[in-house]
């Protein structure tokens, strides 16, 4: 990388990121050459682009300027890198988030012919249920689930499909508790809410086109897949679960669903990226061969 190119990249990602420290560990520099390298740009352009304290990191006027034509000079280079390279031949690495579970059961299956194909490119996953800032975590591409997700209109995205959510309980504490047999009973029992994802105390109930909307009462809040499976599992209460999350402890009688009758409104999944220049070749690549190898009726 000539240094006129390898400038622009640490700037953007000390910009993006607000962090020399962190855009050193992603970038795989020590932080003195970052902070070198970030020093040897301002004197070349003989401007200040980033103002830093021993606590924060700001853009100056002209690093706000800087900032907006670099994003846009590397994705055009990266973009003519791999036109000359063909679709055929990615390199680099593709910082890609998901949650836990679905990343896990879905992703992660669906992504081994795709690296086969490409043993150039690597892959970097941050699996998480808490929603990663991809703008400062550095993250290309991110995998998310939600009802009535697209509310942001700072990001990209392209919708992957629908996994089905469903009402699950084990068998324990239904012993002790009883079997709803409509949604107004929840009121009557522990419920158990994911924040960031389902985390809502209102759920929504449709049968022969006729919607219900049921206030529960929250038992637990907790802020991943997993804990709320766990907690379900061992009987603390009544959850809301994907098809993709709760499949296994279904099939062996783990947990029972519950008010079969009655849908609740699909997760949407969508390929979510950050706004600006276009996705780069090698996202596209990947969001295209999820599209194409994901079960959309999970």
């Amino acid at each position: 990388m000539s240094d006129r190119w390898q400038e622009m990249t640490v700037f953007v990602r000390v910009a993006e990121s607000g962090s020399l420290s962190r855009a050193a560990r992603e970038l795989r520099l020590s932080q003195p050459s970052v902070s070198r390298i970030i020093g040897t740009l301002e004197a070349r352009l003989g401007t200040t682009l980033l103002l830093r304290t021993t606590r924060s990191l700001s853009l100056t006027d002209a690093g706000s300027l800087y900032l907006g034509r670099a994003r846009y000079l590397l994705a055009e280079m990266e973009e003519a890198e791999q036109a000359a390279r063909g679709m055929d031949t990615l390199h680099g690495v593709i910082r890609l988030a998901m949650p836990v579970f679905y990343g896990t059961r879905v992703v992660i299956p669906a992504l081994a012919p795709f690296l086969a194909r490409h043993p150039d490119l690597r892959i970097e996953m941050v699996m998480s249920d808490a929603r990663q800032n991809l703008v400062t975590d550095g993250v290309d591409v991110a995998i998310r689930l939600g009802v009535g997700l697209l509310d942001d209109t700072t990001f990209g995205a392209r919708r992957l499909g629908d996994v089905g959510r469903l009402v699950v309980a084990a068998p324990s504490y239904l012993s002790t508790r009883g079997i709803p047999a409509d949604p107004a009973e929840l009121t009557r029992h522990d419920c158990i809410i994911q924040h960031g994802l389902f985390g809502r105390e209102s759920w929504r109930f449709t049968r022969h086109q006729t919607v219900t909307c049921v206030d529960v009462t929250a038992k637990l809040w907790i802020n991943s897949a997993p804990g709320v499976l766990a907690a379900a599992v061992a009987g603390m209460g009544i959850a809301l679960a994907t098809q993709v999350m709760a499949g296994e402890e279904l099939r062996t009688g783990q947990l029972t669903q519950l008010l079969e009758p009655y849908r609740l409104d699909p997760a949407e999944v969508y390929a979510v990226f950050p706004a600006g220049p276009k996705p780069s070749t090698k996202v596209r690549a990947i969001v295209d061969h999820l599209a194409a190898s994901l079960d959309n009726s999970t």
